[in-house]
């Protein structure tokens, strides 16, 4: 343990510039420059997280999850890797990843869920509460369970808030 009562693993990287608040899991997994992990977050080993990303609290990323530059993950988001996870398979070891990708600049919304093998295209944005079953594509706007394109953010009711290259 280490001051602010997070667990960070010895072999862990974490980029300059970059802060993990309190209560946090940090397994071997590799954290960009000027990333801001908030409280009571699980980093999974094997995940690489880049520059200048957001995650709020009580944020879950699994095994081997891929997340791009200046991402933002909001409250109780959770990106699982493992399609078929069972107690046996976790105790021995032998769990199948199957490994998610974001893109840089992507928002995902609280409370949303990532399943496994999905890639999310650069500028999407998930809302809050979705379940992301397939592929999002690059500047779409999903949500829903099971989430679903509603828009991009380059339509006009859209395009104050967001930017998409």
């Amino acid at each position: 343990m280490n001051e602010n009562y997070s667990f960070i693993a010895e072999d862990a990287e974490i980029g300059e510039g970059s802060k993990i608040w309190r209560f946090c899991n940090i397994f071997r997994c590799k954290i960009g420059k000027n990333t801001q992990i908030g409280s009571y977050n699980e980093i999974k080993e094997g995940a690489s997280i880049g520059d200048n990303c957001r995650f709020q609290g009580y944020v879950f990323i699994s095994d081997g999850a891929q997340i791009g530059n200046y991402v933002f993950i909001g409250p109780g988001a959770t990106l699982l890797t493992d399609k078929y996870p069972t107690a046996k398979k976790a105790i021995e070891k032998r769990w199948k990843i199957d490994r998610i990708i974001v893109g840089d600049e992507v928002v995902i919304g609280g409370g949303a869920v990532i399943l496994p093998g999905v890639k999310i295209g650069n500028n999407a944005v998930i809302g809050a509460g979705s379940v992301v079953t397939k592929d999002v594509p690059a500047c779409a706007i999903v949500c829903g369970n099971p989430a679903k394109v509603i828009g991009s953010v380059n339509d006009k009711k859209y395009k104050e808030n967001f930017e998409c290259q």
